[in-house]
């Protein structure tokens, strides 16, 4: 299936304006969901919207609100919401460029998305910012409005393009102070932190290749569902118990003769894909024979 831009507008930087349009950079098709079912039937459980006065309410008397103190709700009406914005929500607006890698991750709130030109004048400027933000090593914060929501984001050039990346706004992030007494700060010896030092270098790997990981939940999950799907069971081997740990030094010794290769390193190919693809096939194949309903009492 074709990738559909779900928002267009302009990338603004001062006063030069590139018409872009966004795409989700998050496949989500490859994670199985598992949905709730009545164990008598198997027929999937709905979730009705209901009122504890009144029951049952159709749409159409479905307001949106907000509790300003007990019991008392402030209603907004869509029209309302929508005479809040403006032409300029249609805007990727850039306020400033930082050094790339300058955010720290922990304001990554996990969306991002692919920027692209939406129209042939867009093409060549939308080139040139790519390339002059590539040369300059640096990434741009800006503000969207997403879902009438605004949205701080990091844009950046990577593989030609630019990515998007929504982040958490400072008010939204616990501050690490919070967390500090939970550290008894702890000093380490010279051999400690050696060891450690020796058991880092030997983990390091010269890029981060996310492709030598898999979703092996996912993988088993999938097979689980193949086997019931066939009428087998799947037996799943017992994990040996971890020895337990003396002390830091041998731990640290252990683990450095069993080292082989840094995590990324030496990419396992992923059978993830195929698998799922495998499981659709069973799955269309298990709809055509609709499951007979269990007889009661």
């Amino acid at each position: 299936m074709a990738a559909h831009a779900f928002w267009k507008g302009f990338l603004r930087i001062s006063l030069v304006s590139i018409p872009v349009k966004a795409y989700s950079a998050i496949n989500s098709g490859e994670r199985i969901s598992l949905n709730q079912l009545h164990a008598d039937c198997l027929s999937r459980i709905q979730y009705k919207k209901s009122c504890p006065v009144h029951g049952e309410v159709p749409s159409a008397e479905i307001v949106s609100g907000y509790e300003v103190s007990k019991g008392r709700w402030v209603v907004i009406d869509p029209d309302e919401l929508d005479r809040l914005r403006t032409d300029s929500d249609r805007n990727v607006s850039v306020d400033t460029f930082v050094p790339a890698g300058a955010v720290d991750p922990i304001h990554y709130s996990g969306r991002s998305y692919y920027l692209v030109p939406d129209a042939a004048v867009g093409q060549k400027p939308y080139q040139i910012i790519v390339d002059a933000m590539r040369d300059q090593k640096v990434e741009a914060l800006a503000q969207v409005v997403i879902g009438r929501r605004e949205q701080l984001v990091v844009v950046r050039a990577a593989d030609g393009l630019l990515m998007m990346s929504s982040l958490m706004y400072a008010a939204e992030v616990r501050p690490a102070s919070e967390f500090r007494n939970e550290v008894e700060g702890a000093s380490a010896n010279r051999q400690e932190l050696q060891l450690a030092k020796q058991l880092i270098s030997a983990m390091t790997a010269k890029s981060a290749k996310l492709d030598a990981y898999r979703d092996l939940y996912n993988e088993k999950l999938t097979a689980l569902i193949q086997s019931k799907a066939d009428g087998k069971e799947l037996s799943v081997p017992e994990e040996s118990a971890a020895p337990p740990v003396i002390n830091l030094i041998d731990a640290m010794r252990a683990s450095m003769k069993q080292v082989k290769s840094p995590p990324g390193r030496a990419a396992k190919p992923a059978a993830g894909r195929k698998k799922t693809g495998a499981l659709r096939q069973v799955v269309a194949a298990t709809r055509k024979t609709p499951a007979k309903k269990r007889k009661s009492g």
